[in-house]
Formats: structure tokens, sequence, C-alpha cells
């Protein structure tokens, strides 16, 4: 045996280093480890996030994702003046372009309201949103005057030297292959040899429903992979937006859309759009995965899906494939924007969770067993919440695994 501990968290993102540092601080006694596969930490969906600390609005009352997003994000911006992390409060327009759009905003308003009335959202006229985005064109727009960017890697990074330094201990490189209950322990069996833990804590991302397969979890929620491509606006052209432009979500489409979204080092992103990957880390269009590509064909849930949005699927594809059209998506909201302004940027992958008919899950999802504890869907705003779901988890912790 490499190591015995009495909590062992899977998964170096985010969300599990912002739960090491929790339980850390809460249990300075207990030896906490952390183990990530990747060379790096934060290597993945925290790796590739777009960088925006959200404010909740667009989330239903009452969800997880609307209560710990709006407690996440002033525990962040907190956090960040203490340990000195660069952010700027940029804001956001969740703009309107037709009537059908201004129809919803006005649900998105309320929403918002609703999660925190002290954010200073508001509702702007075409003047308006001219006078604070003079390059964009809506017919009405929701404010956001505290959302803001910022560096995950860099937040995420500090988690973890948090976590050290309340006795943690991080393993890279060390991918947990399976593992086995061998009486009021658990043995991780990894790529670095086996390890002991009496508590077991999954934030496992894109590999989330396999670690709780490990365990003899429920299947389902099963992760589908999602790629998400984005354009950079070239360095000439930069100050074509100031702030987050948004578009307001539509029912009929399982995902946002395209959006503008500043950068913490000065870029301009446009994206993503949203195309199955065929590898659960494939961030290109040509990589593949074989075993990833046949568990997500040979699911029923991602065909009964594929068949309520067949149109919109095509219509990502060749935005996927076509810059002009990619570009011609992101023109509804700032007409001036030309396909000669932008090059191919980055790409992310998300854990996308569908149930078994084919519905995605959309609020966090945690469950639990004997000694252990699941992250099955934290998609955005996972990263805004972190400290809050890190919170959330050594709290659920206590009281399932009596911890004193």
């Amino acid at each position: 045996m490499e190591g015995s501990y009495d909590i062992a968290i899977v998964g170096g993102g985010i969300v599990g280093l912002a739960t090491a540092r929790e339980l850390g601080m809460r249990h300075p006694s207990r030896k906490i480890a952390v183990f990530e596969k990747e060379r790096e930490l934060a290597a993945h969906q925290t790796g590739h996030n777009s960088g925006v600390i959200h404010s909740g609005i667009y989330y239903k009352p009452g969800s997880l994702k609307a209560t710990l997003c709006v407690k996440g994000k002033k525990l962040l911006w907190k956090y960040c003046d203490e340990k000195g992390i660069p952010y700027k409060s940029v804001g956001k327009l969740i703009v309107a372009t037709n009537d059908a759009e201004v129809a919803r905003l006005q649900d998105v308003y309320r929403r918002g309201l609703a999660n925190d009335p002290d954010a200073g959202f508001e509702l702007l006229d075409p003047k308006q949103i001219k006078e604070i985005e003079p390059n964009c064109a809506g017919l009405q727009a929701v404010r956001s005057p505290k959302t803001g960017i910022v560096d995950y890697g860099l937040v995420s990074r500090t988690y973890a030297e948090d976590a050290k330094t309340h006795g943690a201990e991080i393993f890279t490189g060390c991918a947990v292959e399976g593992i086995v209950v061998d009486g009021s322990q658990s043995v991780l069996k990894t790529t670095r040899g086996d390890f002991s833990a009496t508590y077991v804590i999954s934030c496992a991302g894109l590999q989330s429903d396999r670690v709780a397969r490990m365990t003899g979890s429920e299947p389902s929620p099963k992760i589908v992979p999602f790629r998400g491509d984005y354009f950079v606006v070239k360095p000439g052209r930069q100050n074509i937006v100031q702030g987050n432009i948004y578009p307001v979500p539509d029912p009929a489409f399982p995902f946002l859309g395209v959006h503008f979204t500043p950068r913490m080092n000065g870029e301009i992103w446009l994206g993503p759009n949203a195309v199955l990957a065929f590898a659960r880390e494939g961030y290109t269009f040509f990589t593949i995965n074989p075993r990833d590509l046949a568990e997500t064909l040979t699911f029923g849930g991602f065909w009964k899906l594929a068949a309520k949005y067949p149109q919109i699927g095509y219509s990502e594809m060749y935005r996927d494939l076509s810059k002009r059209a990619f570009v011609a998506e992101c023109q509804k909201f700032v007409p001036s924007l030309t396909v000669d302004d932008v090059v191919k940027g980055p790409a992310g992958v998300r854990a996308q969770a569908l149930d078994d008919q084919g519905a995605m899950v959309d609020d966090f999802v945690f469950s639990g067993g004997k000694n252990i504890i699941h992250v099955r869907n934290a998609p955005s705003p996972a990263a805004t919440s972190s400290m809050a779901i890190g919170e959330y988890i050594a709290e659920h912790a206590e009281k399932e695994f009596a911890l004193a």
C-alpha cells in the first residue's frame, strides 16, 4: 500500500481542489489526499473554462445552481481580494435581438431578481445598450454589472496551495483505475500503486460516471462529451466589445449559444458552439477515442437527445466547420464584426450529464453511498460556485461520514 488516508478526493479540477481546501481547513487533523490523473492540475474543464465569474441570473430560483452560484461568486470575489488574484468586473449584457427574445428576457430578469436582488440587474433599451457597448445591436438587454472574469487555473492552483498548507497531499499523474471496498476501507487502484481511504469523494468531471460505476453506484446520469470551439478576435479589433455579451436562453435549444467573452490577457473569445466530441478529452474535430465514442453511441439516451434536436445538431456542426457561419451568428449582436476580424481559438469539452430518456440534467447533482460522495453533474457555473460547492460537500461529508 502506497499510503493510507482518511479522505481521498478523486479529481484535481477546481471542484476537487476547493473541496480539499475546505475539508483541510475544517479538519486539519484528518489525512486528505487528492488524486489527479494528469500531470497538471485543472487540466480539462477547469483549464478550458471561459473564465467568467457568473452572477447567477440564468438559473431556476431555488435550484442548487442558483443558490451555490450566488453564494460562490461572493466568496470568490472575497477570496481573490485576500489572495491578490487578479480579476476584472467587466459586466455582462444579455441581449434580445427579436421580439420572441424580448419576451423571454423578462423571465431572465425576474429570475435574476429572485436569485440575487442586490446584484444590480437592470433592463436596458437600445440607446442604453449603445452607451455601454457602442457596437452592440439589440432591442432590449439585461445588464449584470457585477459579472466578472478571472483565470480559474490560477484560482485552482491557489486552492491547491491552501489545501497543502492545511496538510493535504496532492498526487498528479495518478489515475484512479479502480476502487475496491474492503471492509471499512476503500482501496484506490491507481497508476502509481494502491492507496487506502476511509472515505472517498469523487469530483471527477468528465470521468464522473465511470468513477461512480467503480463504486457500484447507479450508471445514470451518463456523461456525454460536447466540444465547444472558440474564435478569438484579432489584437487590432479587441476594443469591439468592452464586456461580456450573451444571448437570451432559448428553451428549445439545449445549450446557451455563442457569446462574447473578454479574457484576463486582453483577448476576446467568441463562442462556444456545441458539438458531440468523439473523445471525452477531445479538443479537436479529429480527436477520437474508440472507448469514449462507443460508450456514447451505444447509450440510448444520446440518441433520444439527438432525435429531439436534429436541426440544431446540424446547425452546430455546420458552424463548427464554417468560420463564416460562426461569425454570422455573432453578427446578430455585433454587426460590425467581420470574418477577417477573428482567428481560430481554443476549445473545451463539457461533461454533459444525460438521463436514460435523453434529458439533459440541468442542476448540480450530488449522490452518495456508504463512505462515498459523488459529484455527478457540475457544469457551468461550477467554477464560479466552487467555494460554495466545497462548503456544500464538506457539510455533507461531516453529516454522512460523522467527521469530528
